[in-house]
């Protein structure tokens, strides 16, 4: 049996495909959210009730095979309202219940809604898990991350380990990437054949010890 190349959809089919995506994730319940497309660019518009929700919009859309990138402008109108001081109670709380949250180096602030993280880790995955457990409080409107990672190893070892992690991805084509480090700053450079192959480089990027921010240049070629 040969195997079928996918042929390139046109802006209305990838749009009629997110939206049918969008619909089958069972994380949205809002049915106020709006897609348009041009070239391959997906912008999301409408309303959600939570964040969570907003979130997976955004990653419903990340799934479908030909979007090149998505602008993210839905808007977050909790029901019923929360009070900041509310919020800001049951974040810490959440910040404290998650096992891979330094709790005690993060600080959380809340204004009209909006959830500021601040503090110092040493790993990308404490980061990361602490905005993924604010995400699960009720009457967040949006989230800034400011956590910053505490330099930890030089960066030839950060290159290293982040090619290593992409020759062991099945789902990565690592000829096709090129890794560069600067301090503790990594820098992506080359092609992938979709959305998620994207993702899954930058993860392993944020995965090696000390990365503190990651340039993704990779552009999306299928």
């Amino acid at each position: 049996m040969t195997n079928q190349v996918k042929q390139p959809q046109t802006d209305e089919q990838l749009r009629d495909v997110v939206l049918r995506e969008i619909e089958w994730e069972p994380a949205i319940v809002s049915r106020d959210i709006s897609v348009k497309v041009k070239d391959g660019v997906v912008l999301l518009t409408g309303f959600v009730h939570s964040y969570p929700e907003k979130f997976a919009a955004e990653r419903a859309a990340k799934s479908v095979y030909g979007v090149s990138s998505i602008a993210n402008d839905i808007e977050v109108k909790p029901a019923p309202s929360r009070t900041d001081p509310e919020i800001a109670r049951d974040v810490s709380m959440a910040l404290k219940m998650h096992a891979l949250v330094p709790d005690d180096r993060i600080k959380a602030t809340v204004r009209d809604g909006f959830v500021t993280l601040e503090g110092n880790v040493e790993w990308n995955y404490q980061r990361s898990n602490a905005e993924s457990a604010a995400h699960t409080v009720t009457g967040i409107r949006g989230i800034v991350n400011d956590i910053r990672i505490k330099p930890a190893v030089s960066k030839a070892i950060v290159k290293e380990k982040i090619e290593d992690a992409l020759r062991r991805s099945a789902e990565v084509d690592a000829r096709r990437i090129y890794v560069s480090t600067h301090d503790n700053r990594v820098e992506l450079n080359g092609y992938v054949r979709s959305w998620l192959e994207r993702d899954e480089v930058e993860r392993a990027a944020w995965a090696a010890p000390g990365v503190s921010q990651v340039v993704d240049n990779l552009v999306v070629s299928p």
